[in-house]
């Protein structure tokens, strides 16, 4: 079993269902959902749009390779009412981001692990400082709570649930 932070994110409809219907399915054998952050509240980056995003960090187990979480992930997604629009990013139901697995460092044309925008993002720090403080990103050498303070992102992230 390998361990795996994953981001989820929404911003459109019931958000926090979406998140806790995302957590209750990726808790499904052979995975395990370990610990979640709280919720935290955050402004869309890279896109105007009128609705905050709602996230969480998950901290979770599964003997699955990176490929096929990948491929889980993008049938919850679906299930949930994703719907992906190629090179933008948009609002959206629910959007489940693998930024760490285990020690991995992963880069094919479907997925760059760790996330390859991560250290740029407030919004994902946030949460995931909550849950792996001292966690290192094996890439660039440096904890979360490195990255969190050396982060340029300026938009508002707001902790709303313990």
């Amino acid at each position: 079993m390998e361990s795996v932070f994953l981001l989820l994110g929404s911003n459109m409809g019931d958000k926090q269902t979406f998140l806790r219907q995302s957590v209750a399915l990726l808790n499904v054998s052979p995975n395990r959902v370990l610990r979640t952050s709280s919720l935290y509240l955050s402004e869309p980056w890279g896109f105007v749009h009128p609705e905050k995003f709602l996230n969480q960090a998950v901290e979770m187990q599964t003997p699955l390779e990176p490929a096929e979480l990948l491929q889980q992930i993008h049938v919850i997604e679906n299930s949930l009412g994703r719907t992906r629009v190629a090179g933008q990013y948009t609002a959206r139901t629910i959007d489940i981001d693998i930024l760490l697995f285990g020690n991995r460092i992963i880069q094919t044309p479907d997925l760059t692990i760790p996330h390859p925008r991560m250290a740029e993002r407030m919004f994902v720090l946030q949460p995931l400082a909550e849950l792996f403080p001292d966690g290192v990103h094996p890439a660039l050498q440096l904890t979360v709570e490195q990255l969190k303070a050396q982060c340029a992102d300026r938009l508002q992230v707001t902790k709303i649930l313990a």
